[in-house]
């Protein structure tokens, strides 16, 4: 039992994950109350094995539905491949909430870190990408307080015949505090270095509710800032497992 709980919390974690520049639907929202109810009455034994079983499937089929069409959403921001009418979320362009001045590594159009932290991390993610062409973008958000697929020229992201495909962008959204606060578009460039296993480690480690109500979610995107740095800065320049906190700065070129 303890095992079938992991396995939805984890579901859920992967789902939030790539819904980078658009809002929850419906089906993930309810989908949060049926896990309570599952677990809940796994635990109290008062739902029979049959119906926990029917009530397991009905949740991971709503899942998946739900984690294609966030994930339609963030291709669609970030690239230039055609999608599915019915598989769209609202898309939001927004150029008047951009800086004005030009590459601003790290944006906020929802204050999630302090300006010594915006300090801190624009310092590293600069290094980084002067040492070793990873170039890594965090936009912390509110949606629909976004500037959606204006960012795509702003950063230069995801155009056609792009050469430039090493970049990473986190996008930070509480979304009403039902998901998970850490989602992630990787450039292809990148995945052989951090493949799709580490981003979603990366997220559940960082990005639960549990951790931000837990740590503040400015030490979760801090700490997610850190990971990457420091894998991309390893000898090896490949992770799959999150590394532990409380790295040096010689690790993260400071």
């Amino acid at each position: 039992m303890f095992v079938t709980k992991q396995l939805i919390l984890l579901s859920l974690a992967a789902v939030a994950s790539v819904s980078a520049f658009a809002p929850q639907s419906i089906s993930s929202i309810s989908t949060s109350s049926e896990v309570k109810t599952i677990l809940n009455s796994s635990s109290n034994g008062d739902v029979n094995e049959d119906e926990q079983q029917l009530s397991r499937r009905s949740l991971f089929q709503k899942t998946s539905t739900t984690a294609a069409i966030a994930m339609s959403t963030v291709l669609g921001t970030l690239s230039t491949s055609p999608m599915a009418s019915n598989a769209r979320l609202d898309p939001v362009n927004n150029p008047a909430l951009l800086p004005s001045t030009p590459d601003e590594v790290v944006i906020q159009t929802e204050k999630f870190l302090t300006s010594g932290q915006v300090k801190r991390l624009s310092n590293l993610i600069t290094a980084l990408e002067r040492d070793t062409g990873f170039r890594l973008r965090v936009l912390c958000q509110n949606y629909p307080n976004t500037p959606g697929l204006a960012i795509r020229d702003y950063w230069s992201l995801g155009k056609e015949d792009q050469k430039d495909d090493k970049y990473i962008v986190l996008v930070v959204d509480q979304f009403g505090g039902r998901g998970n606060v850490l989602n992630f578009n990787v450039g292809d460039g990148v995945k052989f270095a951090l493949p799709n296993v580490f981003w979603t480690r990366l997220s559940a480690k960082y990005g639960t509710t549990f951790f931000v109500r837990d740590n503040g979610i400015d030490i979760a995107i801090t700490n997610a800032v850190e990971a990457i740095t420091q894998c991309l800065r390893s000898e090896d320049a490949y992770c799959v497992n999150v590394p532990d906190q409380g790295v040096s700065l010689k690790t993260l070129g400071m």
